[in-house]
């Protein structure tokens, strides 16, 4: 089993057209994920690396049975995008974009609560590197050879601190389930909170990796998550313990603003919940492989 992706999911890319969407579709496909359209206004009929343009998302889907899809749209019309894929019955979609506007996602998020919670899309991103499930589909822009199949579940605002965790677990022999980046934006589709349900409920993860960083309450409400719910062990590294305070580091939701936003404040919500903490990047694969002995 997996979270958010599998064998049979059928993969749309918004923006395919574009030249960082045709490397990463033919990475996709490379991979064996079932990449089965694009869609791009005014570019129906095309193809990409053998793949199908439609003008519409509701005319991809009513034609590929597509059940997923990848946003690589550029930032101004990114948030329309997602929103023309939760209309067209999408089940899950990855935003890529970097850049799109916080009232943009506000937007997308009060739009999708149209939708009652059964039919609601979910959403991760944007500015994520993606969701991948080892051997079976990619969703994303991550490099696959790096991810072994197994238990680990891996969740992160960080895309490259995913990357390193997937390679250290790889060097120990240990391989991962699904990995899902939710992105480092101030306002995005999933919380941490969201995926460590999806990880607490598959059989299949027996091990959780959280990456969190600097900014935002997320990590503070993951680790009351944690420590109420979840029953698997949970090792996490917090980036940014010297990152001055009102600065933002890298990601645009990465500013710490009030108190538990700070990497250090962080580590000792999470350790407080129970929470294994990596003290430094270069040994988060060898805690997680201590934990899970």
């Amino acid at each position: 089993m997996s979270i958010l992706l599998d064998r049979e999911t059928r993969v749309l890319v918004q923006g395919i057209t574009g030249k960082m969407a045709r490397f990463h579709t033919k990475e996709m496909l490379d991979y064996g994920t079932q990449v089965v359209g694009g869609v791009v206004p005014g570019k129906g009929g095309e193809t990409v690396e053998g793949v199908p343009v439609f003008n519409t998302m509701k005319e991809a889907v009513a034609e590929t049975g597509a059940d997923a899809t990848l946003v690589f749209v550029p930032p101004p019309a990114a948030a329309d995008s997602i929103m023309e894929a939760a209309d067209s019955g999408i089940r899950y979609c990855v935003c890529i974009t970097d850049g799109i506007p916080a009232q943009d996602m506000i937007r997308v998020k009060r739009y999708m609560y149209r939708y009652p919670k059964e039919r609601r899309m979910i959403l991760t991103g944007p500015n994520c590197a993606g969701t991948i499930s080892p051997g079976k589909a990619m969703l994303g822009i991550m490099p696959g050879h790096i991810y072994l199949p197994g238990n680990v579940g891996i969740v992160g605002r960080s895309g490259t601190l995913g990357y390193e965790a997937a390679a250290q677990l790889k060097e120990l022999g240990l391989g991962i389930s699904t990995s899902v980046g939710i992105g480092g934006d101030p306002i995005n589709g999933s919380s941490f909170r969201d995926v460590l349900e999806h990880f607490q409920n598959d059989d299949d993860t027996h091990a959780i990796c959280l990456i969190g960083e600097i900014g935002g309450p997320q990590e503070a409400e993951a680790a009351e998550y944690i420590r109420d719910n979840v029953t698997k062990p949970v090792v996490a590294y917090v980036a940014g313990l010297t990152a001055p305070k009102g600065r933002t580091m890298g990601h645009a939701g990465a500013i710490i603003s009030a108190f538990g936003e700070s990497a250090s404040e962080k580590v000792e919500i999470l350790a407080a919940a129970g929470v294994t903490m990596a003290e430094n990047p270069a040994v988060i694969g060898a805690t997680i492989a201590r934990v899970m002995q």
